[in-house]
């Protein structure tokens, strides 16, 4: 075509010159033999230029053929694959974003189902629905209605910051003491949308809490998607959480406890550091992800008092990331901000809490950034050189982090601090004790060691046998990147599935140091395995989803009769296919039959007690019982109460002593002494208590009490209980002095007993 081009230009130019050249010699010559020389040279040029255009679309056509011959550019072959491979790409998103989001919405609808057929919550009364908050959960919902009821949402946010009517003769700020935000926001989104229009108060917080579950279910299903690369692994995921829902939530029982708020922020925290971690990612994909774990992160620390305990584990897998150089430093510090920022706004947003200035995160931050800072050579050196810089690093860290916690809890005293070392003491068998409220927590379920049942459980479900295959595999993968790293090896940060290198992935090392700490703390306290469980799920569902793992099997096999990358694409997709089915066949029935089952759970007696106390009882009363009862009896009654349900302040747990002496062998002057020193009017005996029977003798009320008080005797292996005086519960039941001159009984039923604390002394005989 550019040589057609350059002979049509030659041509025209040749043209010009022959008219040029007749213009020069006509000055000599007359007009007619001009005329005619110009008519000759018009024909020519005329035919010249018509054989010279038919030649030109001649050719056009013979390359216009050519071309349609020839096969595609590279270039545009590209372009057009790049373009399919997105739209593929687009498509799956689109699948798995809809597959999260329905896998959320339907175990949202599953517990709702769930827990009405369980309580009969849409045909009880509202006294009713109230009481099926069971393990005095029930105290935070009171707050939330206060909220509703108050003249305006800053009237009772200052109401509750000054509370003098919830624990008798105290005026503390119970948004603090309780960790009250979800009962704050969800009050106020209720005021502000107008709920009260179309929903009732009740059915607004159930159905909060059951939405934040399904953003739980809908963070382990992205996680596990994001790891693994298909959402197939999501959906097993989320099967194994929900078949295993006993171990996995307490959430079906005890609906406003605080972990069932905080945790669907951890899960989502989880996934943005996870995909933070990530080295295949956007400079706005990672910004993305340091947004989200930023903000959920401070959510965390202000909904559950806990929460800073739980960061403190994760702060360690991420120090041993950053200490084994598995992680690149700009991406720890950027942690660091996270956590630091984090903590520095859930300070002031909890009032100033000490607790979280001698929390051993903080003290994990400051001893790992100062060790960092005098060690800036740590990650350089020879093998041996860098495992002695690495055990100083170690050292320092946590010479440092002791050092400042020590110092924040003598210059702000933390009422705690002392009682949570005395308590892992004697929970490790280092030291014994007689302290009532040391053994009370020891004999709390949260606190014992998980039975067996637990594991039975996993198996029968068939997570646990592959998540200890999938967790053999990644942690000796992981081993191995650790010695090459510290060899002075580098590592890859653009992994292909042929490398067989599952172990280099930062974010799965992350959980593989995640799922061994939790799982570590699961063996020692069942109530972890609310932590553990669920990313166990999570992490087992990646792994046989996986083809990096599979193949990192194959090289180390090293498999050469079939092509290993298609073996382990096969298996990738086979074993959770199985696996799905078989758990369908199993448990689909199951989880079909519970939605089915109409169980009932009713407490007259509970019921009776309440409406007693609301009708007869004066405004101003003070109640003293257990604590589970009179977070029952303040959620229902609004009286004052002795002491709350709440197991991480220790001065609460002594004045629950303090209740609980009624069970003990004690005088009815002693007694009298203890609840008016409260404030109490009125006490509430149980029959569950007094006359409890169980296997575990060592754990009964009475039994704690008795060896508190130094009222046993040890005979051969065995404890008996030995007083001058016979135990109260059972004594005041029998009407005679001196236990009717200090009481006087006005209520009974099959459970309870309530007697009123005489203000007047009346010595009868």
């Amino acid at each position: 075509m550019s040589e057609l081009r350059c002979r049509k230009t030659e041509t025209l130019e040749g043209e010009k010159d022959l008219q040029r050249e007749p213009e020069v010699h006509t000055t000599h010559v007359n007009g007619p033999v001009k005329a005619e020389e110009d008519e000759r040279s018009e024909f020519i040029g005329g035919a010249e230029d018509k054989q010279e255009k038919d030649e030109g679309e001649v050719k056009d056509a013979q390359h216009k053929e050519e071309e349609s011959k020839k096969p595609e550019s590279p270039v545009k072959r590209s372009k057009m694959s790049s373009a399919s491979g997105f739209l593929q790409r687009l498509v799956r998103v689109f699948l798995g974003c809809l597959a999260a989001v329905a896998c959320g919405m339907l175990y949202a609808i599953y517990l709702s189902t769930y827990h009405d057929r369980k309580f009969w919550f849409s045909t009880r009364q509202e006294l009713e629905r109230e009481i099926t908050f069971q393990e005095g959960s029930g105290l935070y919902y009171y707050y939330y209605k206060h909220m509703l009821t108050a003249p305006s949402f800053e009237r009772g946010f200052y109401e509750l910051t000054i509370d003098n009517k919830t624990v008798s003769g105290q005026t503390i700020n119970i948004v603090e003491r309780l960790s009250l935000y979800p009962e704050l926001i969800t009050s106020f989104i209720y005021r502000v949308t107008s709920s009260q229009d179309f929903v009732e108060p009740i059915y607004f917080y159930v159905g909060a809490v059951f939405g934040l579950q399904a953003i739980y279910v809908t963070a382990l299903f992205v996680c596990s998607w994001v790891m693994s690369g298909t959402w197939v692994a999501g959906m097993l995921a989320v099967a194994w959480y929900v078949i295993n829902r006993p171990d996995t939530t307490k959430v079906d029982h005890a609906i406003p406890l605080r972990e069932n708020w905080a945790l669907p922020y951890f899960s989502c925290q989880v996934v943005a550091l996870t995909g933070f971690l990530s080295n295949n990612i956007s400079s706005a994909t990672e910004m993305f992800c340091y947004l989200t774990m930023s903000a959920t992160t401070f959510t965390f620390l202000l909904v559950w008092e806990h929460s800073h305990y739980v960061l403190f584990i994760q702060g360690l897998c991420l120090f041993l990331l950053d200490s084994f150089d598995l992680l690149p430093p700009r991406k720890m510090a950027d942690i660091h901000k996270v956590y630091l920022s984090s903590l520095f706004l859930a300070y002031l947003f909890q009032f100033q809490n000490p607790t979280l200035l001698s929390s051993p995160l903080l003290s994990l931050l400051i001893g790992s950034v100062l060790a960092r800072y005098f060690q800036q050579n740590m990650k350089v050196g020879p093998l041996v050189a860098r495992v002695m810089k690495l055990f100083l690093h170690f050292h320092l860290v946590f010479t440092t982090g002791i050092t400042f916690s020590y110092l924040v809890k003598k210059l702000i005293p933390v009422s705690d601090s002392d009682f949570i070392l005395k308590f892992l003491e004697v929970k490790f068998g280092l030291n014994t004790t007689t302290d009532f409220v040391t053994n009370f927590l020891l004999c709390q379920e949260s606190f014992q060691t998980p039975g067996q049942d637990l594991f039975l459980r996993l198996t029968q479900a068939s997570v646990l046998p592959f998540y200890f295959l999938v967790l053999g595999i990644c942690l000796l993968s992981t081993l191995q990147t650790i010695y090459r790293r510290l060899s002075g090896q580098p590592m890859k940060t653009n992994l292909r599935l042929e490398d067989g290198r599952i172990g280099e992935q930062p974010e799965v090392i992350y959980h593989v140091f995640h799922t061994l700490f939790f799982g570590g703390l699961a063996l020692l306290f069942d109530g972890v395995k609310y932590l553990w469980t669920p990313y166990v799920c999570m992490f087992t569902a990646f792994g046989v989803c996986s083809p990096e793992l599979w193949m990192t099997v194959f090289k180390w096999l090293k498999l050469k009769s079939i092509h290993p990358v298609v073996l382990s694409l096969i298996l990738s997709t086979a074993v959770p296919t199985i696996i799905g089915f078989s758990l369908w066949r199993e448990y689909c029935p199951r989880v079909l039959a519970e939605l089915a089952d109409l169980q009932e759970f009713y407490d007259p007696d509970t019921v009776e007690l309440v409406n007693w106390i609301r009708s007869q009882a004066p405004v101003a009363a003070v109640f003293a019982g257990s604590p589970q009862l009179l977070g029952t009896v303040k959620l229902c009654s609004g009286s004052a109460v002795t002491s709350l349900p709440l197991y991480s302040d220790i001065n609460l747990l002594r004045r629950t002593e303090d209740s609980y002496q009624v069970y003990a062998m004690r005088s009815a002057e002693d007694i009298y002494k203890i609840l008016t020193s409260q404030k109490t009017n009125y006490v509430i005996i149980e029959e569950s208590i007094c006359n409890e029977l169980s296997l575990n003798k060592g754990c009964r009320i009475k039994d704690l009490l008795d060896i508190a008080n130094g009222h046993v005797v040890y005979d051969k292996g065995e404890i008996y209980s030995f007083s001058k005086h016979g135990r109260f519960c059972q004594e005041i039941k029998l009407n005679y002095s001196p236990y009717t001159n200090y009481f006087t009984r006005v209520f009974w039923n099959r459970s309870y007993h309530v007697y009123k604390v005489n203000s007047v002394i009346s010595f009868q005989y």
